[in-house]
């Protein structure tokens, strides 16, 4: 048999019949969301999937003897922009959904599940690697999602120099500049489409102008349909190249793989996998929960206080 295979395609005695401790599960889990006039909806999904299957060659190719079994595409994600076609779900039920999903092959010894996705909304991020924690201390297996961490460095400009090699050319001064706001639809996504599906990007996308938000604006919920021009971007789509896309997946690629490895080798363990965002405690899917709960349990307390004076 391959060393790739897709979950749907296999038997159920193909896939028990897969080493357990040489098997790797990836799940390619991303929203259906507005992304401007001149991208699909489908763009997160399109990217979770490259990825998906991108890691998948690497993996088998890095480690003979090793099989990665590619789930079925999820269209579910939470942290959209509100917009016609933005099919949004609560992040607790992101995260819970993700639980079943990796508990169905956990509970049958699959020990080694990633999570793929091609969407940064933080809250989204940080649903996927509260899945995964509680999948992996649940049934003593390792999953995990490093999207979060890909995207924090990739913001930060820490593939740059990675992005350039890849390029055989520095950026110049106006990709730099456009990458500081590239956040949605701009010159990265578009790229990323231009070279795997560019029969979808909409013609009149050189013709957008920079779309940037001052930091008020920036506070508002789905800012870049309701400040600007409306057109639901951020950044410069119109900078965008599938040569930049190229060069720019293969560093990430890269990042991703001195994830991957140590993690697949037992070297790193779930928690060391959190993202900044992870970190960030009211971007927990329960931190308003317990925050009310808190709350009336410390007024409760004071009622109790002070009737006992």
């Amino acid at each position: 048999m391959d060393a790739i295979h897709r979950l749907e395609e296999l038997t159920f005695p193909e896939l028990d019949a897969l080493d357990r401790d040489r098997t790797v599960v990836i799940f390619a889990v991303s929203p259906l969301e507005e992304h401007g006039p001149h991208l699909p909806l489908g763009v997160d999904a399109f990217t979770a999937d490259y990825f998906a299957r991108a890691m998948a060659e690497r993996i088998v190719a890095e480690r003979p003897g090793w099989s990665v079994v590619l789930a079925p595409a999820l269209h579910l994600g939470s942290w959209l922009v509100e917009a016609p076609g933005s099919v949004r779900i609560r992040q607790r039920t992101l995260r819970n959904l993700l639980i079943e999903y990796g508990s169905s092959l956990a509970r049958h010894g699959f020990k080694y599940l990633l999570i793929s996705t091609g969407h940064a909304g933080p809250g989204h991020l940080v649903a996927l690697e509260e899945a995964a924690r509680a999948v992996s201390r649940r049934f003593a297996v390792s999953m995990a999602s490093f999207t979060g961490r890909l995207a924090h460095d990739f913001w930060r400009g820490k593939l740059q120099a990675e992005i350039e090699r890849y390029l055989a050319r520095p950026l110049t001064d106006e990709e730099r500049e456009a990458l500081r706001d590239d956040r949605h639809a701009g010159k990265w996504e578009t790229s990323m489409i231009l070279w795997l599906r560019p029969e979808l990007v909409r013609e009149g996308y050189r013709d957008l102008p920079p779309n940037r938000f001052p930091l008020r604006q920036r506070l508002t919920p789905h800012y870049p349909v309701r400040h600007g021009n409306r057109l639901g971007y951020i950044g410069s789509p119109a900078l965008a190249n599938a040569e930049f896309a190229q060069a720019s997946a293969r560093a990430l690629l890269d990042a991703a793989m001195a994830l991957v490895n140590p993690f697949l080798d037992g070297q790193v363990r779930a928690k060391q996998t959190h993202s900044v965002f992870y970190r960030i405690p009211i971007l927990r899917t329960n931190f308003w929960r317990y925050l009310v709960a808190g709350a009336i349990v410390l007024v409760g307390l004071l009622v109790l206080y002070f009737r006992t004076r």
